[in-house]
Formats: C-alpha cells, sequence, structure tokens
C-alpha cells in the first residue's frame, strides 16, 4: 500500500520586505546611537516604500508560473511587514487562486529580543555589557537575553509549526512569509543541521528582504520521502524588477 505524502510538494520560504525598522536601524547604527528610534512596537512595523516594491516583484515572479505550479496555502508571521508581504504577493497574482487568504501563524513571528529589544549593537555593549559577555560565552543559538528567545527557542516553536504543516498540507504548494531567524531556523529543521552548520551559512551572510528559499518533495529520499532544498536566498525576481536587494537585519535584531 502507498503511504499518504506526508509533506507539501513545494515550500518557499520568503522573507519579509524592507522594513522601516530596517531603515530606522541603519540610520542608528550610523550614527553611534544606543537606541533604534522606532514609534511603534515591534509586531506592528510596517514595510517601507521599498519593501512594497520588493513584495510586489516576489509577487510578479509568482504569477509567471503556471495556476497548478503557484502557491495554494499562505501562511505568515502576524507581524504587520510580513502580513503585508504576504498580500502584495497575493495581489501581484502570486498565488493559485486570488481569492486566497492567508493564514496568520504566531509561531511564525520574529524572534523576541527582551531586555535587548531596539538596542543597537553599541547600546547593548553600553547598557548590558553583561549579557553581550553571556551571548559570546553561550553563542547566539543557545543565549537567551531576559525576558526574550534564544535561537532554540524559536526552533522549538517552528517544530511545531511544521508539524502542522506536514498534518494538514501534504501534497499542497505552501508559502511561508516571516523573517530573518525563521528563515535559518527552518532550514536547521528541514536539513537536519547542526548549530555549526546553520551558523556558519548565518556568518556567509543576511537573508536578504523578500529573498527566497524553496524546497521541493523527492519521494526517492528515505523510506517516506524529503524535502530537499532547490535554492536559498534568491533574489533574481528582485533585480529583474529593479527592486534594489536589501538585507538588514530587522530593527530588533541587534542580537539575534
Amino acid at each position: 500500500m502507498s503511504m499518504q505524502q506526508r509533506w507539501p510538494d513545494r515550500i518557499w520560504i520568503v522573507r519579509h520586505g524592507e522594513s522601516a525598522g530596517n531603515v530606522a536601524r541603519d540610520a542608528a547604527d550610523a550614527a553611534g546611537h544606543t537606541h533604534i528610534d522606532i514609534a511603534e512596537r515591534d509586531v506592528d512595523v510596517p514595510l517601507s516604500p521599498l519593501g512594497e516594491r520588493q513584495a510586489a516583484a516576489v509577487g510578479r515572479w509568482f504569477s509567471e508560473k503556471p495556476l497548478s505550479e503557484r502557491p495554494d496555502v499562505v501562511l505568515t508571521s502576524p507581524y504587520r511587514r510580513a502580513e503585508s508581504t504576504a498580500r502584495l504577493i497575493r495581489d501581484a497574482g502570486g498565488v493559485a487562486d486570488p481569492l486566497l487568504d492567508y493564514v496568520a501563524d504566531e509561531r511564525l513571528r520574529e524572534k523576541e529580543f527582551g531586555i535587548l529589544d531596539r538596542l543597537t549593537r553599541e547600546g547593548i555593549t553600553q547598557l548590558h555589557p553583561e549579557q553581550a559577555e553571556l551571548r559570546r560565552l553561550l553563542g547566539k543559538f543557545y543565549h537567551r537575553p531576559p525576558g526574550g528567545e534564544s535561537w532554540c527557542d524559536v526552533i522549538l516553536r517552528l517544530r511545531s509549526a511544521l508539524d502542522t504543516v506536514s498534518l494538514h498540507y501534504g501534497g499542497r504548494r505552501v508559502l511561508v512569509v516571516g523573517h530573518q531567524v525563521v528563515v535559518l531556523c527552518l532550514r536547521y529543521l528541514l536539513e537536519g543541521m547542526t548549530e555549526d552548520e546553520i551558523l556558519g551559512i548565518d556568518r556567509e551572510g543576511d537573508v536578504a528582504n523578500c529573498s527566497v528559499t524553496e524546497y521541493a518533495f523527492d519521494p526517492t529520499r528515505g523510506s517516506s520521502g524529503k524535502l530537499v532544498l532547490q535554492r536559498y536566498n534568491f533574489v533574481a525576481p528582485l533585480t529583474r524588477a529593479g527592486a534594489p536587494v536589501t538585507a538588514e537585519p530587522d530593527a530588533t535584531g541587534a542580537a539575534r
């Protein structure tokens, strides 16, 4: 008897477009400030005008695929910049059904930074030197700032999110819109990486805003098939559309 396919046929993981927080973080770093000047809660930070262009460009890239190859499930972080990215991709024709609604899942949210929220690296060093030292000793994978999360904490909730995907979306085509750490931690899980392997990828460079990371299901891998990486940090849809590529950590992400 053939087994029911556990995984989607395709999973695309897209980081949100450039946000107003990304811009504010760059300005704070350039000026040597300790704090990042943002009026909203992190969850409410909107896309920048460039971020909107980036999201629309990715949507047009998806729209060039046949209907049968476009996403038919959209899962997104509930943060405004991620939801807006998902909506703009859909509105540009990037999904199989123009009326398709996206599902906001809090497990896909940004890593939480606790007392280090909205601090630049300079701010962390000046105001919380003990946390800077702990992070140096433990490494970003295990360091959990007071009130915040480590990468392991993010991975724990993403394990649960992937269980939901495998339970409900076998054989489907799933688009996930999230954040930089979410993209990296999903790679860690889907590819069975070690701490050293995923941090090595992280050191190679930031995940670009609206870049595409794609997996395809291969039924010949293992006893029940496996999702296999097709591309990572793919930015051709942006460059082709003339939308500048940006790769800034999020505004809260000085200690990501």
